[in-house]
């Protein structure tokens, strides 16, 4: 279910008024198109990875950097109100990260990802991984440019949020039940936070996984390979055939 213009744009950043939808959000939407169409022509698999703060969004990234940074070229743009903690513990793992400090904005926006990339060398990079700030209501209504939206939701946090944040998992293509390790210890039940994501989405995939012990990290890791492998078919199929 890879986004185009996104199907569920509508559900983001729009009121409704004398039946009459007014998109709130008009100009993030043109930048975020513009950065999909150079993501396509440059066959660059973009996600961006969404969570509450301390689901355990960068420990997973590190581990992912170190399972697939062989296969790949992955580049990693990290989100964080201040500090550049994150990008350093990711280029510790030898990952190539910047940082966007927002100072005090609680999103990334479509234009603060263009504004990076201008900086970035993005020739030969196949994968360019957002880790977005971290919280699930802002977040869920900036379309970023990204082909597939992936949150986080950790079992230290409860298997309610889905249906309190409901727009984050309608947008979101995959749902990682992350830090699993804890699930013996903690009152959280993956079939609730499943069934609570799948009445609001559906289509939502699930894989549970832990970054300290590495269940399924192999599936996440797989998950991403076939998608890198499906844009970059898609950008060779649409070149051959201007």
């Amino acid at each position: 279910m890879e986004r185009t213009a996104k199907s569920t744009k509508a559900a983001r950043g729009s009121v409704t008024c004398d039946n009459t939808t007014i998109n709130l959000l008009k100009a993030n939407d043109f930048v975020a198109e513009n950065i999909r169409k150079e993501m396509a022509r440059r066959g660059i698999l973009m996600i961006n990875i969404t969570s509450s703060a301390g689901s355990g969004k960068t420990t997973l990234l590190q581990e992912t950097a170190r399972r697939i940074g062989h296969q790949v070229r992955m580049k990693i743009l990290v989100g964080d109100l201040e500090t550049e903690r994150d990008a350093e513990r990711l280029r510790e793992v030898g990952a190539e990260a910047l940082q966007i400090v927002t100072g005090g904005i609680c999103h990334l926006e479509a234009q603060m990802i263009w504004q990076a990339l201008e900086t970035m060398d993005l020739d030969g990079v196949d994968l360019l991984i957002v880790e977005n700030v971290g919280n699930l209501v802002c977040p869920a209504s900036f379309d970023l440019g990204e082909d597939y939206r992936v949150t986080l939701i950790a079992t230290t946090e409860g298997d309610d949020k889905p249906r309190k944040y409901p727009r984050m998992f309608l947008t979101s293509e995959l749902m990682l039940v992350s830090k699993a390790d804890l699930l013996p210890y903690l009152p959280f039940k993956v079939e609730n936070v499943v069934a609570d994501a799948r009445s609001i989405n559906p289509d939502i995939e699930v894989i549970e996984v832990s970054s300290l012990t590495g269940q399924g990290l192999d599936a996440w890791c797989r998950w991403l390979l076939d998608r890198v492998a499906e844009k970059q078919h898609a950008t060779r199929s649409a070149q051959s055939e201007a």
